[in-house]
C-alpha cells in the first residue's frame, strides 16, 4: 500500500509547484492534474500531485496522521 499526503500549492512555475505539507515546503510535478491553481490542495506521492482534494478532506487527513481523528475512522 502507498500513502499520499495532502499539500497546499503555494507557488507554480510551468509544470512544477511548491506545496506546503505540515509546514514543510516541497517541489512537486503537476503532470497528472488539470488546471492547478494557487491555494489548491493536492494529494502528493513520489514527487507528483495525484489529484486535487477539498480543504476539508486535506485537513481531515492531516489531523488523522497526527492522531486527532482516529476515533472517527472505522
Amino acid at each position: 500500500m502507498c500513502w499520499s499526503v495532502p499539500g497546499k500549492i503555494i507557488d507554480i512555475k510551468e509544470n512544477e509547484a511548491t506545496v506546503e505539507i505540515s509546514g514543510i515546503r516541497k517541489r512537486i510535478r503537476l503532470d497528472l492534474i488539470r488546471e492547478p491553481s494557487l491555494g489548491d490542495y493536492v494529494l502528493v506521492h513520489a514527487g507528483y500531485a495525484l489529484q486535487k482534494v477539498s480543504e476539508e478532506s486535506a485537513n481531515f487527513t492531516i489531523d488523522f496522521f497526527k492522531g486527532k481523528n482516529n476515533d472517527q475512522v472505522s
